[in-house]
């Protein structure tokens, strides 16, 4: 009786104990078969200017669960200075008018280069022979106050910094270095991997990088900061913005017909600049101050034939501005059409060997030369650019989306820095985005795959022509005040952004 009582009592406990462990199964694990949560509608990897802008686009537009992750472990000073031009300024005035109101403010207090007329600016134009450059009577200021928009430099930190600070602080994530992305059409969202805890890694795509620094910069990260564990996120959309070496645009074109395109190619261009040389000889000084700059403190220097020969539209292959405010003392910055082999991957004296000879190849005399020789290596940089083409004949060109990810900026056609317009498509395509992603919202067509993929390729018929414009104008040398940058000027200032956005509707 005792030994019935106690298996009977036992069975219960086994039984009790079962139902327990099976609930607590059932609590702490899901089925194999479950949804996962989706964190985001929209995800946008890269912090940069475009990136930020395309998230203002998006917030003013009512669309507000989106998160903005870049790789940088902080936000710093780094990048060169950048022009916004009409265009650009335009398209920032559609997409989110605090943003365009507080950088007009900021250019109409600064002093702005880019409005002044060539006759009051402190700067004159020669060609190697040290022969004014003729030039069309209109100076840019009546170039460009044709548009109707307040334009300037600006540091690109400082751009960066602005529109960040009109975001909640809690939607721009640092330290998250993307890694790949994946498509879960099962779950009407794609997953995206990232790594945090990294140093920055140069990117010798992006900034202006003195390349003594570099390897023990890379030496320093890889020590310093160790990988951590995976961070993985769900969104509707993707959007890559992660500049010219796009991680993204990596990923997405992985074992695709399109895996030529991943990454950039070397536009022929390339750039060099110091930050100063000190103590030049006086009789060098001299020589060079009589032949280029006269009364002005810079001198913008093209390797145009002789003017009796020539005229403003010949194009010429190197540019060389020189500054210098100090008696003695020269800054200049140099865009020339090279071999990628000339400059790339050299430094100190070979770097500045180089670079001499490439001047002689381009007809800068010899005391040009000698200025160049003696600038100091630790204050030299130098960077190829390099480009995304666009005008490549369909069905071979690579689309600027596949699936639920999309490219905008340098990440789809990134271009040379000639002609100024890298940030200003950019802005236009933030623009663009923001307009068909806000369709989507309204006409809840979050999981309609097919009606995404439509809307991105609106995006990419309607952007692609004026892209290709601005990179054929980014692969020539020219002037600002030349013919042909005011033909330029009405094919890409000219146009009507926010009446050119409402046909995406």
């Amino acid at each position: 009786m005792v030994l019935e009582e106690f298996n009977q009592r036992f069975i219960i406990y086994v039984n009790l104990y079962c139902i327990v462990f099976l609930v607590i199964i059932k609590i702490t694990m899901k089925p194999e078969n479950s949804t996962p949560k989706i964190d985001y509608d929209v995800a946008i990897v890269g912090a940069g200017p475009v990136g930020l802008a395309t998230a203002l686009g998006l917030r003013q537009r009512g669309i507000k669960n989106i998160i903005v992750l870049d790789q940088t472990r902080a936000f710093r000073q780094v990048g060169q200075t950048i022009g916004l031009l009409p265009n650009g300024m335009k398209a920032l005035r559609y997409i989110h008018t605090q943003a365009h109101k507080n950088l007009t403010e900021e250019f109409k207090k600064s002093k702005n280069p880019l409005k002044e007329d060539p006759s009051k600016q402190k700067w004159t134009m020669r060609n190697v022979n040290g022969e004014k450059i003729p030039s069309p009577s209109k100076g840019l200021g009546e170039i460009f106050g044709k548009y109707g928009e307040h334009l300037g430099l600006i540091p690109w930190y400082e751009l960066q910094t602005q529109l960040r600070r009109l975001l909640p602080e809690n939607l721009v994530k640092p330290n998250h270095r993307f890694i790949s992305v994946v498509a879960e059409p099962e779950f009407q969202c794609v997953r995206a991997d990232f790594v945090s805890n990294l140093g920055a890694k140069p990117n010798p795509y992006s900034y202006w990088e003195d390349q003594q620094k570099k390897a023990r910069t890379n030496t320093e990260s890889s020590s310093q900061f160790p990988e951590s564990e995976i961070t993985s996120i769900r969104a509707k959309l993707l959007i890559g913005a992660d500049g010219i070496n796009s991680t993204v645009r990596q990923s997405i074109y992985k074992d695709t017909p399109y895996s030529a395109y991943s990454k950039p190619k070397y536009s022929g261009f390339s750039g060099v600049q110091t930050e100063g040389i000190y103590q030049v000889p006086e009789a060098l000084s001299q020589q060079i101050k009589e032949q280029f700059f006269d009364d002005a403190k810079t001198a913008a220097i093209y390797n145009y034939p002789t003017s009796e020969t020539s005229t403003i539209n010949q194009e010429p292959t190197m540019k060389m501005l020189i500054w210098s405010y100090e008696p003695g003392e020269f800054e200049y910055l140099i865009d020339a059409i090279m071999p990628f082999e000339s400059l790339a991957g050299k430094v100190g004296k070979d770097l500045i060997d180089s670079l001499v000879l490439e001047l002689k190849k381009a007809n800068f005399p010899e005391i040009i030369q000698r200025l160049v020789a003696l600038s100091p290596p630790e204050n030299l940089a130098n960077r190829p650019f390099y480009i995304h083409p666009v005008n490549i004949p369909a069905p071979d060109r690579a689309k600027w989306s596949i699936g639920r990810v999309v490219l905008v900026g340098d990440a789809a056609h990134g271009m040379p820095p000639v002609a100024g317009q890298g940030a200003n498509q950019g802005m236009e395509d933030a623009a663009a985005i923001a307009t068909l992603v806000a369709k989507i919202n309204q006409q809840n067509q979050w999981d309609d795959t097919a009606g995404i993929e439509t809307a991105f390729d609106k995006y990419e018929s309607l952007r692609r022509p004026i892209v290709e414009i601005a990179q054929e104008g980014s692969m020539r040398i020219r002037s600002f005040y030349s013919e042909w940058h005011e033909q330029f000027a009405e094919e890409i200032y000219g146009r009507n952004i926010a009446e050119i956005m409402q046909t995406l509707l």
